[in-house]
């Protein structure tokens, strides 16, 4: 029995605050990646690794609140937390590949095509497994053009968003990049979700539900871990003076030139 999906169960109350979380998120992650290419190599793994948890945090609160607006009409919800925090980990660790290749190796063609492309499997990966995490009396199908599509968004609009925020400079270059990559991450995950078709079993009491824990009891609890990683880099990114412009900041040592940034050539300025 085919079961009768609702991805917008709240209007656009959902899909909205999903989009502001992954923007913020991505926000900043891609200023702590941009600061990484003008700190010491001391301090670059720092930027790199709160850029990463930023991004992974963004990622999967986008997910698991764009999640709470899905239902299928015939039978209820629970998930698994351990895969959907499996999620979390997982977007963690992809994004933080992605941009740890760019951080090292700066605005080459191949790091951004590595890095973006790794970023964007990881956010790929992450829904999946959260789709995955799910728990409900039915089984699901994917039609696989659109989750090739999905994965496409993802990887093509996260190397966009990289190269954005490592090669341009100021506030609205950051706050385009930072526009993309929540393009990438919602538009993947509704693009998932239109690829995914839900066949009910034998229709059943609505009032049982497999073992899991329903939306509404998981969000305060699982949506605290993320906030606090998102607050850190905010409060990092805010006693940094140079977390709009993108110059070095102060533990920067003077008179010296960031190693893996730039260097002057026949051509000009640029990254190695």
């Amino acid at each position: 029995m085919q079961g009768t999906v609702d991805g917008f169960t709240y209007g656009l109350v959902t899909p909205v605050a999903a989009f502001l979380m992954a923007a913020l998120g991505a926000a900043l992650g891609l200023r702590c990646t941009t600061r990484s290419l003008h700190a010491s190599r001391s301090w670059r793994a720092g930027w790199l690794a709160l850029g990463s948890l930023s991004i992974g945090s963004g990622v999967w609160t986008m997910h698991f609140i764009a999640m709470t607006g899905f239902t299928v009409q015939e039978a209820p919800i629970s998930y698994d937390r351990p895969l959907t925090f499996a999620g979390l980990a997982v977007a963690v660790l992809m994004v933080g590949i992605g941009i740890f290749i760019v951080g090292y190796r700066g605005a080459t063609r191949m790091a951004l095509i590595t890095g973006g492309t790794i970023t964007g499997l990881g956010i790929a990966s992450m829904h999946y497994l959260g789709m995955a995490g799910m728990r409900m009396d039915a089984r699901f199908a994917y039609d696989t053009p659109l989750v090739v599509l999905s994965v496409l968004i993802a990887g093509i609009a996260a190397t966009g968003a990289l190269w954005a925020a490592v090669s341009l400079r100021g506030a609205l270059s950051g706050l385009g990049a930072s526009i993309l990559m929540a393009v990438a991450v919602t538009g993947m995950h509704y693009t998932g979700m239109a690829a995914l078709d839900v066949h009910l079993h034998l229709p059943s009491d609505l009032s049982d539900v497999l073992p899991g824990d329903r939306p509404a009891e998981m969000i305060g609890p699982m949506l605290a871990g993320p906030a606090c990683f998102l607050l850190l880099a905010a409060v990092v990114l805010l006693f940094d003076p140079g977390a709009v412009t993108g110059e070095p900041g102060p533990h920067r040592r003077a008179g010296r030139r960031p190693r893996s940034t730039t260097r002057e050539g026949a051509g000009g300025a640029r990254y190695r």
